[in-house]
Order: C-alpha cells, then structure tokens, then sequence
C-alpha cells in the first residue's frame, strides 16, 4: 500500500512506498564531513546508537577533514574503519596532507574524487561485497565550480556508473563540490540511474533531502560532523580576521560545540531504488 510522502525539518524523512516482507532492502548510513579530533570523538561515541536505530548494513564517512580539519592519513582512517565505516569518500583537501598519497594508493576502500587526473594515486569508486546482503557501488566526484578545474564529473559519472552497474544497482555517489547548481544539475542527470547522491564540502547541512521522481536520493549537502563554535571548523576569530584583512592566517581548528551531520537511506538491493530517505543532525539547532 503506497504511503504518502511525510516532511520534518531538522530530522527530515521522505519515504515513497512502504517494503513488503519479501523485499530485500540495504540499509545505509552516510556521515558527513568529520572534521578532525573533535568530530571523530563524536562518531565514536554515537555510531553504535545510529547503527541499532537504523539496522545498519552499509557506512560510509567523508573523511577528507579527519587530520586536523586537512586531509587524512593512515592512522585516522583505522580508527575510522574500526568503528564499523566501510567506505570513506574525499574531497579536495585530502591532498592537504601528503601521508594521505600513500593511503590512497594502498587502500581502495579510502576514495579520492574520480574526476581528478589519472596520474593521482588512490581510486575514485569502489564494489564493496556484503556477502548475501548483495553488493554496495561507492563513487566519490568533486565539483568543478569555484574549485580545480578537474575533469568533467557529469561525464566521469556516466562512465563509471556504466561500469558499476555491470556489478549492483546500488550505487551511493558523494559529490563533493562548493555550488549548488552543480550538485542539484548532476543530482537530476542521474536520477534513476544511482540510488543517492549526496553533497559534501560546504559543511553546512541543506534542507532538500528527498527522493526524486525516478528513485534517486538526493541532498544538496549532508552537513559537517564537528565543531559549530566554529566558521565551518575553523575557529571563527581567525575566520574573522581572514574577512578583515584579507590576508593569510594559519588554520586553527575549532573544538566546541560539536555535532554530528548524516543521512540514513532505505535501498531496494534489487533494483537500486530509494526507498527511505532521512537526513538528521545531532544534537539538534
């Protein structure tokens, strides 16, 4: 019996039909951008909830922020990986940090955007096999709008979600970009080809979680897991004094106020649909 969708802000949910006891579903928890020692604390102390509340299969973390609020290394993505994290997604700062070039280049489940040039390390998508849960395709992208002019990521898309799609239907894309007509252009141009797509960067949670005509999942920005005391991470006196003079300061990463910034997604494992899609952020505004 088909449900009518429901909408609730600050915890917003969209559901489009409600699963039969035969229907094989996955389960995905996606953590937004984890902004150092401060937002990983925070992973570790409340995953464990998110997982029981949800009946976890699948997760997934953007970790480009995990070292200090720039990049990754070795040490952070072990951490990350043993609080039940498949997958961590990147973005434009995992290069911040050279140490994260030699864990791109060893580990295929620590993604750096696909759309950069092939002579980087690492790679930009990745299979992972649940075993009889079935299979979980994980892409990462970065924008091109007010960042590096990289290569096209609506292209890029097209290519790998072909390649993909040869092993599952399920198929979770972190597009990690500044604009928001980019992610909302690409979000459209796959619809019924991915199960969700969803934006990082910005830090700063939107509220547009839906499901889209199609079967897509789609949010223009999951928000950040960190510090709010803060000018997204930073510390807001030196953000401050940025704006004001216009002139270098060095990155100082904020400690306060930390919260934690996800979305939960139900997936028919059958046919890549969205079934269930919900973002939250806690602890609330």
């Amino acid at each position: 019996m088909m449900q009518t969708a429901c909408v609730r802000y600050r915890h917003f949910t969209t559901t489009i039909n409600s699963t039969s006891m035969a229907q094989k579903v996955l389960n995905i928890l996606f953590i937004g951008d984890i902004v150092g020692k401060p937002g990983l604390d925070l992973v570790e102390t409340l995953i464990k909830s998110y997982v029981q509340k949800y009946e976890i299969d699948f997760c997934i973390a953007n970790g480009e922020n995990l070292v200090d609020g720039k990049g990754i290394n070795e040490e952070a993505a072990t951490k990350v990986f043993s609080l039940g994290v498949h997958v961590i997604t990147g973005g434009n700062h995992l290069w911040d940090n050279w140490h994260a070039r030699k864990l791109l280049g060893a580990n295929r489940n620590v993604l750096r955007p696909l759309n950069y040039p092939a002579e980087n390390p690492g790679n930009g998508y990745v299979v992972y096999d649940l075993g009889e849960k079935g299979k979980v395709g994980v892409l990462n992208l970065q924008g091109r709008v007010y960042m590096q002019t990289i290569d096209c990521p609506f292209k890029k898309a097209d290519w790998a979600v072909g390649r993909i799609t040869e092993q599952t239907k399920v198929i979770f894309l972190d597009m990690h970009a500044e604009a928001t007509a980019e992610k909302m252009a690409l979000g459209w141009h796959l619809d019924g080809r991915i199960t969700a797509m969803v934006g990082t960067h910005t830090h700063i949670q939107t509220a547009d979680a839906r499901i889209l005509p199609r079967g897509t999942a789609y949010i223009t920005d999951v928000g950040m897991t960190g510090p709010y005391d803060s000018v997204i991470g930073l510390k807001k006196e030196i953000a401050i004094r940025r704006f004001l003079h216009q002139t270098p300061y060095k990155y100082e990463m904020a400690s306060h106020d930390v919260r934690l910034a996800g979305v939960y997604l139900q997936a028919d494992a059958e046919s890549g649909k969205a079934l269930k899609f919900e973002s939250f952020m806690y602890p609330k505004f």
